[in-house]
């Protein structure tokens, strides 16, 4: 306070707000609702989950959204172009529409060339019937959201070398890709806090003999053992065999890095008060470990999750492009690689390199969520 009883204009208070009955309204929320204060500050973050979760809720509705089958071939138009669906020719509205085309072999440079018919607009097919599919993976159907009209293609990505669109086969193929993400980080998260906590938790040689196993596993290397499991899969199994066991396989190599994690967490938690005291009042290990240090480590948990599935999907690709996951007539994104590791094709026809852009834009997602979620779950961050 200054002479003659003024205020400095910048106190940290004002004189005339009464304080007797402060404002709780922060003070009493959630924690849920303070991180969720905090993750939409994240906008980057915010946007991505954004983006994830639409995706997901896409996957059960694939086979209505695409215009094909997955495998459905065209003879007729092998490595046939992007195609633009127009709504407005010659300045007139006429609603969704492609041009028909027509191609023919190009012995010059050894290329495909297509040519469309820029005078006859042929609308789209809405809510058609198209090939069968099953809607939410159990209910089968031959409706799709639209489809081409007779004697015209919608290559929304272009065709690959049998004539198959990209389009459909990368909604196809998120089925996979991305679930096996989810299957492989369960499978990872199971293993790495039940093993984790143990050591955490007992020490002695029970830690001992945890941690020279992972040691071990960390201690290969991954892509030739990665290499190793999947070629010693049947090669008679089915595509859905395949899927689940390059799922448990990536969740098997994935669990030691978060198991270490969670002993060294458990290793300083063990030592607080409140495990003291719940262990004097008679708690079993398993109650202390569920009710009392596992929810403290749980925002960990949560962002680690969102940093492993990207590495789980990609696992997958590199293993399906190198022709030891998945396999035809299964359709995953690595899979699509595979068809399109020609080098002198893409050169020619670089559409056939668009399933890279969906593992790109999924695992920068992930990466962005997984940021956000680990900045607005730490406590020690206003």
């Amino acid at each position: 306070m200054l002479p003659g009883n003024h205020y400095v204009d910048d106190a940290p208070y004002n004189p005339d707000v009464n304080l007797s009955e402060p404002d709780r309204k922060d003070m009493d929320a959630p924690a849920w609702l303070l991180v969720w204060r905090r993750f939409r500050r994240h906008k980057i973050g915010l946007l991505s989950g954004v983006f994830l979760l639409l995706s997901y809720l896409m996957l059960p509705f694939a086979g209505f959204i695409a215009p094909y089958t997955p495998n459905e071939r065209s003879a007729e138009n092998l490595y046939h172009p992007p195609q633009a669906i127009r709504w407005f020719h010659e300045g007139d509205l006429i609603g969704p529409y492609v041009y028909a085309t027509s191609g023919q072999a190009d012995l010059v440079n050894f290329r495909w060339q297509y040519e469309a018919d820029t005078d006859t607009p042929m609308r789209l097919q809405m809510f058609c019937t198209g090939g069968e599919y099953n809607l939410m993976g159990f209910i089968p159907s031959d409706t799709h959201l639209f489809c081409a009209p007779e004697g015209a293609t919608v290559f929304l990505f272009g065709s690959d070398r049998l004539g198959r669109d990209v389009f459909s086969r990368i909604l196809y193929g998120a089925q996979l890709s991305l679930t096996v993400g989810i299957i492989g980080i369960t499978v990872s998260f199971v293993l790495g806090i039940f093993f984790g906590s143990i050591a955490g938790y007992f020490g002695g040689k029970t830690d001992w003999i945890i941690n020279r196993a992972i040691e071990i596993l960390r201690s290969l290397p991954e892509l030739p053992l990665w290499l190793a499991l999947s070629a010693a899969v049947p090669s008679n199994w089915g595509p859905v065999a395949v899927f689940f066991i390059i799922s448990v396989i990536l969740g098997i190599l994935d669990w030691p890095g978060l198991a270490r994690a969670v002993r060294s967490k458990f290793l300083s938690l063990r030592e607080e008060e409140y495990v003291r005291a719940a262990e004097m009042m008679g708690a079993k290990p398993g109650r202390v470990i569920r009710r009392h240090l596992l929810p403290n480590f749980m925002s960990h948990l949560i962002a680690s999750a969102t940093l492993s599935i990207p590495a789980m999907i990609l696992g997958e690709t590199a293993l399906s492009f190198l022709g030891l996951g998945l396999r035809a007539p299964a359709v995953s994104w690595g899979v699509m690689l595979n068809d399109a590791q020609n080098l002198a094709s893409i050169e020619i026809y670089p559409w056939t390199a668009i399933p890279m852009l969906p593992i790109i834009i999924v695992v920068l997602a992930f990466n962005f969520l997984g940021d956000g979620l680990r900045d607005s779950l730490d406590p020690y961050k206003s």
